[in-house]
């Protein structure tokens, strides 16, 4: 980040049918769709779906940080 640059961060929970790397990519994604500057992200939890003993959906919750203008 540039000196004297205020960054802001926000909580975000994303779904994958797949994993948990697609569920962050896909909470990433659609983050910049509406945030401008994302920087950075923290994975906070990580949690699986599970039906019939089988895991059917990955989730992760992550702390987004971008920089305001």
């Amino acid at each position: 980040m540039p000196e004297g640059s205020v960054a802001r961060v926000t909580e975000i929970s994303a779904r994958s049918d797949t994993s948990f790397e697609d569920a962050v990519k896909t909470g990433l994604a659609r983050a910049e769709e509406t945030l401008r500057g994302v920087k950075s992200a923290w994975i906070k939890e990580q949690s699986v779906d599970v039906d019939q003993g089988g895991i059917v959906a990955y989730r992760v919750n992550m702390l987004v940080t971008f920089v305001l203008e």
